[in-house]
């Protein structure tokens, strides 16, 4: 996997942190805001299917299903950044260990795929 993806998310975290620390808000406080955007992403996710289904009966077929998929990514960003945020340089490894984790639930694993502990758990 491509590393500019996981530096993008890193830029955008400091950055977001610089301004709401310039801010005078503490840490575990810019971290519950960023989750709450993440929530906020979430819903227009939400309501972008409800668009391209067209179910509210007011709106109509108001979101195409590329606009749902744009709303996805959105929030898959915006849930990086907030684990970057946290994490700092170790959100990388962290995401992969939690994501290999939940994957061995539903798929088989290579052996090489090794399934490192998560502290704390």
């Amino acid at each position: 996997m491509s590393t500019v993806p996981w530096q993008t998310i890193g830029r955008l975290a400091e950055l977001f942190t610089r301004l709401d620390t310039a801010r005078g808000i503490p840490a575990e406080q810019q971290w519950t805001l960023q989750v709450l955007k993440l929530t906020e992403e979430v819903g227009e996710s939400a309501q972008a299917v409800i668009g391209a289904w067209a179910t509210n009966p007011r709106k109509g077929q108001s979101h195409t299903w590329e606009h749902v998929q744009e709303e996805v990514a959105d929030a898959a960003i915006t849930s990086l950044v907030s684990l970057h945020r946290m994490l700092g340089d170790q959100a990388p490894a962290f995401f992969e260990a939690v994501l290999i984790r939940k994957a061995a639930r539903f798929l088989d694993l290579d052996d090489d795929a090794s399934v490192p502990p998560l502290e704390g758990a």
